[in-house]
């Protein structure tokens, strides 16, 4: 069945529960490439101090340490501690821009589904169908790419410095180290940028490949809205089944009803008082053509006083649910048929 349709924001949602989402690796790694080389930028003067200092601590004092079996460790712990301190702000730096990156791309998400057994995975024809597919396919022009761009603007950078590099040999050590440490920064930085660049752009196809995976037949909406609101098959007959006991309950309400007022044929509304009991009278049941009919047979058959008055028919079936009391502007035209119906059995003096 052929899939044209939106994901529903219920079958994005169980996606993204499977970590299923679109997310750039290029991307990521690019911001991070850029923090690591923004902060050699910044602050490569300090860090090559550092390292300076620290060869030049291994080269001189170390080799006046006497090395034995309790100097080695507190040795080893020195130069681990210089060294994670020279390498703490790149990692730091690098570490925060793959948090901000991942965070960018699909919020935070802790999702253990790909670490399940799938055996799926395993099978020969699948894997097959995943190597020759169309996501391979760009994945390979991607690489290619990727290859192509940065290697072709690095070949270009040195190019550019050809001269220097033909003059290295004549050039004092202090100075090789300078003009490499800033050629490494320029090549850094611009690489960087040009693969900023390509993760964007891969970021925005793996949305749109993203969408395309989890796209659904107009069969499979109405599959997930059967699940989610139930079968409207079954609503309608629970509806139906709830109609009909709210009806069975309304009509073992009529006998206990002091009057019904009809319209004659098309509303049928009961009305209940019983006095030091109810502040006021209270619908009892209430229905319309048919139902007003089986209303009026019930009524006959237990004496209850039936009185046609169509506008007072039709104001209360239209605006007073059952079980409700007789609004105050009514209160007059009932308290009348109330009077009337005392008289007619006789409970009011004359």
């Amino acid at each position: 069945m052929e899939k044209t349709e939106k994901a529903t924001p219920r079958k994005k949602q169980e996606a993204r529960k499977k970590g299923q989402v679109a997310k750039s690796v290029d991307l990521t790694n690019s911001l991070v490439l850029i923090a690591a080389f923004s902060i050699l930028l910044f602050l490569g003067g300090q860090i090559a101090k550092r390292l300076h200092d620290l060869f030049q601590y291994g080269l001189s004092d170390l080799l006046l340490w006497n090395v034995t079996e309790e100097s080695i460790p507190l040795l080893f712990i020195n130069l681990l501690k210089e060294s994670a301190m020279i390498a703490s702000p790149i990692v730091l730096v690098s570490w925060l821009a793959a948090l901000a990156a991942n965070l960018a791309q699909v919020g935070f998400l802790v999702s253990t589904e790909s670490m399940k057994l799938d055996l799926k995975k395993l099978d020969p024809i699948a894997g097959a169908k995943r190597i020759f597919s169309v996501r391979s396919f760009v994945e390979l022009i991607k690489s290619i790419l990727k290859v192509v761009v940065i290697g072709g603007i690095t070949a270009q950078l040195l190019w550019q410095q050809r001269g220097v590099f033909l003059q290295l040999p004549e050039m004092e050590l202090l100075s090789i180290v300078s003009f490499l440490s800033s050629l490494m920064l320029k090549l850094g930085i611009t690489i960087s940028a040009v693969y900023l660049v390509i993760g964007a752009a891969d970021f925005f196809y793996q949305r749109f490949d993203h969408a395309k995976k989890l796209r659904m037949s107009k069969q499979d909406i109405k599959d997930e809205y059967k699940k989610t609101e139930g079968d409207p098959l079954i609503k309608h007959k629970i509806k139906e089944k709830q109609r009909q006991v709210a009806r069975s309950r309304m009509m073992q309400e009529v006998p206990n009803a002091q009057v019904l007022i009809t319209n004659p044929t098309h509303f049928a509304v009961a009305i209940a008082y019983e006095a030091g009991k109810m502040n006021v009278p209270v619908v009892v049941a209430k229905g319309a053509d048919y139902l007003a009919l089986k209303m009026r047979e019930i009524a006959k058959e237990h004496r209850v006083v039936i009185m046609e008055n169509k506008p007072l028919a039709r104001t209360l079936y239209a605006n007073v649910e059952v079980g409700q009391e007789i609004p105050e502007e009514l209160f007059k035209a009932v308290a009348e048929i109330l009077a009337y119906v005392y008289r007619v059995k006789g409970t009011l003096s004359k």
